[in-house]
């Protein structure tokens, strides 16, 4: 029997529908294909089908923010270089700076829970440990319609008992492969060519790069950026990685 044309166009709109909906709901309102996955032992991104997807990416990652006085210069930062990023964002950084959070968002980027207080998580008791995730998870749902699906745990402290907690809050535990050190600067002492160096050094296929919303930072970042483009390598979309590891 022959579907007339206009029920045609109903069922693919409605599939559109339903897929994007599920999207959403997921955590991938752009609805990017996942192709990629963190590797839960070295904490690297690798493509699920290596025959299909470059391994020759990297991962930007920035915590401790929104900061609103340098958060836009890494916004443009990153759409100079066209590059997307996860931030990881503290309950009361996300409650003092909604329009930061909900920009962040709506330009493409990516929210990570980085816990309400940014406690070593590891010496509290399950229930703070559920309220640091859950109250994050609700703060961002409310400012941008999306809960968060990455976790990265404060001083990357993390036991099986966190990371059992995060599974059930929705959350994919994330540390890194490359810790830019960053945080170990100071207004008084620090030196960005320094910084983006110590990351080109170390940089490798999948690299997952913590960094912060620091002024050095900052400061180094667009040199960071053009030295590993230089090196052949692309930004991953967050979006295109998986939560299965």
């Amino acid at each position: 029997m022959k579907m007339n044309v206009g029920k045609k166009l109903l069922y693919c709109a409605l599939a559109l529908f339903l897929f994007l909906q599920a999207a959403c709901s997921s955590g991938n309102p752009k609805a990017v294909e996942q192709v990629y996955q963190i590797n839960a032992s070295t904490q690297t991104v690798i493509p699920l089908d290596p025959a299909t997807s470059s391994a020759k990416i990297v991962l930007l990652t920035f915590d401790d923010g929104p900061n609103e006085a340098l958060n836009a210069k890494i916004l443009d930062a990153l759409d100079k270089h066209k590059a997307k990023a996860i931030f990881f964002m503290n309950g009361p950084q996300i409650e003092n700076n909604k329009e930061l959070v909900k920009r962040v968002y709506e330009r493409g980027h990516m929210i990570g829970n980085h816990s309400w207080d940014h406690i070593d998580l590891s010496a509290e008791n399950k229930e703070t440990v559920a309220k640091q995730l859950g109250d994050v998870q609700k703060a961002v749902t409310d400012i941008t319609g999306t809960a968060p699906v990455f976790f990265r745990p404060p001083y990357l402290s993390v036991n099986n008992e966190i990371s059992g907690i995060a599974r059930k809050a929705g959350l994919a535990v994330v540390t890194c492969s490359i810790d830019s050190r960053d945080w170990e600067m100071t207004a008084d002492s620090n030196d960005p060519k320094a910084l983006a160096q110590h990351i080109v050094d170390l940089a490798h296929p999948g690299a997952n790069i913590l960094m912060h919303e620091l002024p050095w930072t900052v400061e180094a970042l667009d040199n960071l950026l053009t030295e590993l483009k230089d090196m052949e390598y692309d930004f991953v979309d967050p979006y295109s990685i998986s939560l299965s590891q």
